[in-house]
Formats: structure tokens, C-alpha cells, sequence
């Protein structure tokens, strides 16, 4: 039962950062847009910062399962050097 905690804590901490993306939406959109070419403007305007909407939108434009566009939006936003 502890993994259940472990999980809890994880998704407490990922939402925590993910804040940075969210209010620096703007500059972020570009970043995303980098590294994920098909996402098109209307995407990112959906989108607007909330990480499961961009997972989601992962998962339509380039056919990733739910695990792997988790894993691939995790890859990438350890990638940035946030403020």
C-alpha cells in the first residue's frame, strides 16, 4: 500500500512544478512547439499550460500511448531550466 502513497506524493510534487509551465505559458508554448512540431497553433491555445491537455493532444498528433506521452512531457520538462 505504501506505493499508493509513493504515487500521491509524486503526482503532488509533478503539480507543483508544472505550475512554472503555467504561468510562463507564453514563453513555454515555444518550447513545446520545439520539441513537438505537430502541434499545431490551436493546440497550444487548448492546451494553455495544463499538462494533461497537452499529454492528450501527445497522444492524438503522434499516436503515443497515455504512459508514453507521460513519460515523454516528464523527459522533457526535466529538460528545462525553469524560474
Amino acid at each position: 500500500m505504501h506505493a499508493g502513497f509513493a504515487c500521491v506524493d509524486r503526482k503532488t510534487e509533478v503539480v507543483m512544478d508544472w505550475d512554472r509551465v503555467s504561468g510562463n505559458w507564453k514563453q513555454a508554448k515555444g518550447k513545446v512547439k520545439e520539441k513537438w512540431g505537430r502541434l499545431t497553433d490551436d493546440d497550444l491555445n487548448i492546451i494553455n499550460g495544463q499538462r494533461e491537455q497537452l499529454e492528450g493532444k501527445l497522444q492524438e498528433r503522434y499516436g503515443y500511448a497515455k504512459d508514453q506521452a507521460r513519460k515523454d512531457v516528464d523527459a522533457w520538462f526535466n529538460t528545462m531550466h525553469w524560474r
